[in-house]
């Protein structure tokens, strides 16, 4: 039995005025109600066509649907689904125009997650941070899956969270590193049977040795990140708190693990030829390095990385980098001598090798007795962390070996930015130069010095016709006078402070070469503006100066070696006229040629050179006096010729035809001290 729809269809027609419209509307309505009794409504509802079957079936590619067939009128068997069937509800009730119809509701998006502000994830970072730092601080063995979850808050893309974070491990881990190196741990330990409190501490130390290895690769990444210009708001950023945080681990852990990819980290900074402050951080933090090293170990490591570093860079790194081989340990504690290949004891004998020990005769338990004794010894000497001399002096040599071998190297590629640097180095590390390596030494020297002398020949020869820019550069960046000085420093030190002066005859040491070029270099030391001035001395900008941007800066970089040009020069007098091993060997005519040259060069330079030039002349009258008296009485000497001042050789300048003359004028110095100074040289020629 068919039931009543919900909803009924208005089919009358409109109501038409007329004199009949009554008679005919109630019509309708009763044949309406007539009709609609025999209505089958879900039997019209099945056999309707469906045209969106077809449709739709295509359009999904599926032509059977998910429900049970139908039988239509004509008896055919026809399969719906559930979109054929919403399908045919949307036409349905569009022919039937049905108003009151309910239209499908869209499905409910999915409720996005709340966006927490940065100000207030940032605050949430650093109260996760302080919990978990303050748990480790006291008692970091309860603690050790902290470690992981300090890295994981690290992973946020803020950077202010980064920052954050890389400085609290570092805060943490200096902290909790212990004063000793962790092993790995090994498969049988991984099998013995333990007590409970040395499993906590093995469980402890491997998560700390595992989370201090992440975080050194999260610093060389951070480090390795391209730097953006410091902000106001930002601050610096993230790879230069990574640099400082690098730096401060290598100063305050270096004995600990992983040392090596922290020297890496600085390093690869080092590399750069970008000068800021990361750079000088950790050039800084290797120089601190070098002095507090006693055991040598992170020394040699370090080293190590520099020199391939500058040997992979072709030597085109700054000159900085080079010079921190001046703050090595070697030159108070270091006995030895070396060159880039070998290293010679006190006690070894000329060919390097150590004499034999004589042997003591022992029965085989003494022997036994000291080989345990032995093993004792160095177990407790490690578990002490004491370093034993032997082992000091192996990591020295070692060390000693490779900074020689950079310096060769650099020097036979003769990198002009890096030659006072070379030289410099070679001048403090002479005493420990090997014997055998002299003659080679003396010969690059000798080249070096041939090389600065065309040098200056060509700039000066370019700057009357106008040079190239390359080559105005390249005069500016070298200063041919210090390396000529340094050079003749080198050769005399070699011979200074050791056995060398035993052998100069099987050595054939041949230093007059130096000793010329000395003396020919006087004059023009004498007329040079910034002889007393050092590496980092204050240098006024000349404004009419346009190289290097009129910037002295750019002119002069700062040296290790404060040592101004006039205390070369006196180092390089001491060693041609008071030479430490044989003052007698000095012949008159050179010590007469100096103290002629020397007294005129007093008239010339400012006044505390001058008086360090007065003060040289007084002790070579003092030491010589006799040899030299006849420069000042005419009386008493006899000689041909005429003084060439210019003379290229020293023997060439024939001194003793000429006057000490320079005196009268210096008696009247303004200055106080240098009157003083010719006054007691005076009398020191007076009593001989």
């Amino acid at each position: 039995m068919s039931s009543r729809p919900s909803k009924r269809r208005r089919v009358t027609p409109p109501r038409e005025d007329g004199p009949d419209s009554g008679n005919t509307d109630t019509k309708v309505q009763k044949a309406f109600f007539k009709s609609a009794a025999t209505w089958n409504l879900e039997q019209s509802y099945e056999s309707k066509s469906r045209k969106a079957k077809k449709k739709e079936a295509k359009k999904n590619g599926n032509e059977v649907g998910g429900r049970l067939p139908v039988k239509t009128a004509q008896g055919t068997w026809q399969v719906h689904d559930d979109a054929e069937s919403v399908a045919s509800d949307a036409e349905w009730l569009e022919n039937e125009g049905d108003d009151g119809g309910v239209d499908e509701e869209p499905e409910a998006a999915a409720p996005e997650a709340p966006k927490i502000p940065e100000r207030e994830q940032i605050r949430k970072a650093q109260e996760e941070l302080a919990k978990i730092a303050t748990q480790l601080n006291e008692d970091p063995e309860e603690y050790p899956g902290a470690f992981k979850s300090l890295a994981r808050i690290g992973d946020s893309p803020i950077p202010a969270i980064q920052k954050l974070c890389i400085v609290t491990q570092m805060t943490v881990y200096k902290d909790v590193i212990p004063g000793y190196r962790i092993r790995p741990a090994s498969e049988e330990a991984a099998g013995e049977k333990l007590s409970k409190d040395v499993k906590r501490l093995r469980t402890y130390e491997q998560a700390l040795v595992a989370g201090y290895q992440n975080y050194i690769k999260t610093l060389a990444r951070h480090a390795a990140s391209p730097a953006t210009a410091p902000s106001r708001k930002k601050g610096q950023p993230v790879s230069s708190i990574a640099f400082t945080c690098a730096c401060t681990l290598v100063n305050a852990v270096p004995h600990f693990n992983f040392r090596g990819d922290l020297l890496r980290i600085l390093v690869k900074k080092l590399s750069s030829r970008k000068l800021d402050d990361d750079f000088a951080k950790c050039r800084q933090a290797l120089e601190k390095l070098f002095q507090d090293d006693e055991e040598g170990n992170a020394s040699h490591e370090a080293v190590s990385l520099l020199s391939k570093m500058m040997r992979a860079r072709e030597y085109w790194v700054d000159e900085s980098v080079l010079n921190m081989f001046l703050h090595l340990r070697l030159l108070s504690e270091f006995a030895g001598k070396a060159s880039q290949d070998t290293v010679s004891r006190p006690g070894d004998l000329p060919n390097g090798k150590r004499p034999k020990a004589k042997k003591e005769f022992r029965t085989k338990r003494e022997r036994k007795l000291l080989k345990q004794q032995k093993e004792a010894d160095k177990v407790m000497a490690h578990a002490d962390a004491t370093v034993s001399h032997e082992e000091r002096e192996k990591m020295q040599s070692e060390i000693l070996k490779m900074v020689f071998a950079t310096y060769f190297r650099i020097l036979k590629a003769r990198s002009p930015h890096l030659m006072g640097a070379v030289l410099e180095g070679l001048a403090k590390y002479a005493h420990l130069i090997n014997q055998d390596f002299f003659g080679d030494l003396l010969e690059a020297l000798k080249d070096l010095i041939r090389d600065s002398e065309s040098t200056v020949e060509e700039v000066d020869g370019e700057a009357n016709g106008g040079g190239d820019e390359e080559d105005d550069e390249l005069s500016v960046i070298r200063d041919t006078s210090r390396e000529a000085l340094l050079c003749t420093v080198t050769a005399f030190a070699l011979l200074e402070g050791q056995d060398a002066h035993n052998a100069r005859s099987d050595l054939h040491l041949d230093l007059s070469f130096f000793i010329t070029n000395l003396y020919r270099s006087l004059l023009s030391l004498s007329v040079n503006p910034d002889v007393e001035l050092g590496a980092k001395s204050l240098h006024l900008v000349d404004p009419e100066d346009t190289s290097a941007g009129g910037n002295p800066a750019n002119v002069r970089n700062n040296k290790v070696n404060l040592q101004t040009t006039t205390v070369l020069l006196m180092r390089c007098l001491g060693g041609v006229l008071l030479p430490p091993w044989n003052i007698r060997s000095v012949p008159p005519l050179r010590l007469a040629a100096f103290t002629k040259q020397l007294m005129s060069v007093a008239l010339q330079v400012p006044e505390k050179s001058s008086q360090a030039v007065l003060g040289m002349v007084h002790d070579v009258v003092h030491t010589y006096g006799r040899k030299i008296n006849a420069l000042w009485n005419t009386e008493e000497r006899k000689g041909d010729g005429t003084y060439k001042p210019l003379a290229e050789t020293v023997e060439g300048s024939n001194p003793f035809t000429t006057t000490v003359w320079e005196g009268e004028l210096l008696r009247k110095h303004y200055c106080p001290k240098v009157r003083e100074e010719l006054k007691a040289m005076e009398k020191e020629l007076r009593g001989i």
